[in-house]
């Protein structure tokens, strides 16, 4: 990932040093299983834990240059680790192991480490959202559907929606979680011929991970769960986003994201506060339902295992992990700082609508009253064709017309925003996580 969406902490991750020393910390926990079993020496495994070499960037350098004559990137690995240890301790490294043993199991411990970076930073985007319901559930704004006015609604109640959306992405990646933060250690074709099973279990009791039944390879649908749920959690901000960039229209005026002292809004039209944010959130969704496509198509290997899944993965598993935290904490800072203006909310609301929000209380009072439900439809309906066209307001059109008969104390309860809002803190009980 390039580095503009890249934070420090989880691109560090994905680092070469990183891979290396997740690499080797298997490796040398693999020897002391074999230790710890008897099939070698303890105190040459305890020898190879003291002499664990440094993974810095010249131990990154010497495995590349290592590569370059080996053309196999773990043997080069190897390679380098044994001499660093030296012999005869050294001789142990790798013992019974294939390549994937290390890597796979080494890239699904990264995998684990930085899903607890993204679950982590979900649960404080759903919490800002959450608080942002709590503070705004009694502030009313049009609801829109195929974008034209429809019934109201509260700011409180797409923040909660949008929370609620978050915290279903939260289980996703918990589970994506549980699923990738597995390890193997059974050998070439998976059939533990040169190591015991024992051996894998006591690895990845040590490292965390549980241990499964694999090929030569650890299945690949685990890696497109992962990539699945970082795409989920991309497009549910991505639908939040998108909201906000609609709300900041100049037309529409409800909301605006937060703008720093010194930003500018355009280089040409200094008026400007573009909604560059959400539109960034917008794109880089994009791009994770993109590597989850590369994911899926990992899954199908030749046999017992192939290698054409590990190109691919060598860029979208760590772009689709950095990207997802940097979008996380775009995305909680926009819902933290997103500026409401509820005065022009309600201006759009009812003058902006002319009121014709109240439809369909007046066209089920008319039902009430007896007429068939198609009657009365077409009674509103041509009230407010009248109300649209002669830009007067709807109320003042159904008062004038003859088929409605309503005493004034009915209008006033059928154009009250109250009663229609009336339950707008039912949907704060469903946010349970609430403190």
């Amino acid at each position: 990932m390039i580095p503009r969406y890249s934070p420090r902490d989880v691109a560090t991750l994905f680092s070469d040093q990183a891979r290396f020393d997740t690499m080797l910390e298997v490796e040398l926990v693999a020897a002391e299983g074999l230790a710890h079993f008897g099939v070698i020496p303890a105190a040459d495994a305890a020898v190879m834990r003291q002499r664990r070499p440094v993974v810095d960037a010249a131990f990154v350098e010497a495995v590349a240059e290592r590569e370059e004559i080996t053309n196999h990137d773990t043997a080069a690995f190897v390679d380098v680790v044994q001499s660093a240890i030296g012999m005869p301790e050294g001789a142990w490294l790798h013992y019974g192991l294939t390549s994937s043993d290390v890597v796979d199991t080494a890239l699904c411990l990264t995998l684990t480490r930085a899903m607890d970076l993204v679950i982590d930073d979900a649960t404080k985007l759903r919490d800002a959202l959450t608080k942002r319901a709590e503070e705004s559930i009694d502030l009313p704004i049009v609801g829109r559907t195929h974008g034209m006015h429809a019934e109201p609604t509260t700011y409180g109640a797409k923040f909660a929606l949008f929370a609620l959306q978050v915290d279903r992405d939260v289980q996703r990646a918990r589970r994506a979680r549980d699923a990738i933060a597995v390890g193997k250690l059974s050998g070439a074709v998976g059939t533990f011929s040169n190591v015991d099973p024992d051996v894998e279990a006591y690895v990845c009791e040590c490292l965390g991970l549980t241990p499964v039944p694999a090929t030569q390879v650890i299945a690949r649908d685990r890696h497109a769960e992962v990539l699945y749920a970082c795409a989920a959690l991309g497009t549910t901000m991505e639908q939040f986003a998108l909201e906000v960039r609609h709300l900041a229209r100049s037309e529409v005026g409800e909301a605006e994201e937060p703008f720093a002292p010194g930003q500018k809004g355009s280089s040409a039209m200094p008026h400007k506060r573009n909604p560059v944010l959400s539109e960034r959130l917008c794109g880089l969704a994009r791009v994770l339902r993109g590597y989850l496509v590369a994911g899926l198509e990992d899954v199908a290997l030749w046999h017992e295992r192939d290698i054409s899944h590990s190109s691919v993965e060598r860029v979208v598993l760590p772009d689709a992990l950095t990207l997802s935290v940097y979008m996380l904490r775009k995305a909680t800072g926009l819902a933290s700082g997103l500026v409401l203006y509820p005065e022009r909310a309600l201006e759009n609301l009812l003058e902006g609508s002319r009121g014709l929000v109240f439809s369909q209380s007046v066209l089920l009072a008319l039902v009430e009253s007896g007429l068939s439900r198609d009657d009365a439809y077409r009674i509103v309906q041509a009230a407010s064709r009248v109300a649209i066209e002669e830009r007067r307001d709807f109320r003042e059109v159904v008062t004038a017309s003859d088929e409605v008969t309503f005493s004034d104390e009915d209008l006033a309860r059928l154009f009250d925003l109250d009663r229609l809002l009336r339950h707008r803190y039912r949907i704060l009980d469903a946010l349970k996580w609430r403190a």
